[in-house]
């Protein structure tokens, strides 16, 4: 089996774009948090709900075993937002085709874990997405 070879940036400008490209604190992410915590509750940020598994969920709610992703439109192929990149297109393809991949992976270790997975595209609606974040989190509790 090859190993695959890390993939070039096709110039300057995309390598500074590409290590720009933040893991945690993305401005959808605040605008998420700030939303869902206006409405009262609490979460922990960035975390492993599963020690054995290594996925970090964006907000965890311990209590309720609820772990909540932020998908970005272009990183985990968007039906309505995701773009197909001009350079590298195979490449990344490929990646996108891999993140959705793992993505369902996660979703299936958590809920066999009894973990609830609440997946929101950045482009949702901060507001409309906490609410339906709150709605379940309130219906594990109750």
């Amino acid at each position: 089996m090859s190993v695959p070879r890390p993939v070039q940036a096709s110039s300057a400008a995309v390598r500074k774009s590409m290590q720009s490209n933040k893991g945690r604190d993305t401005k959808p992410e605040l605008a998420l948090r700030k939303a869902v915590h206006a409405q009262g509750l609490r979460y922990r940020v960035s975390t492993r709900p599963l020690s054995a598994v290594r996925r970090t969920a964006d907000m965890v709610f311990t209590r309720g075993k609820i772990a909540v992703f932020l998908d970005g439109c272009f990183w985990h192929g968007c039906p309505e937002h995701h773009t197909k990149s001009a350079t590298n297109a195979d490449y990344w393809a490929e990646k996108v085709r891999r993140n959705r991949e793992r993505d369902a992976e996660t979703d299936a270790l958590f809920e066999a874990a009894g973990w609830l997975v609440i997946r929101v595209w950045e482009h949702e609606a901060p507001q409309e997405a906490a609410t339906k974040i709150v709605h379940e989190v309130t219906k594990r509790r109750s």
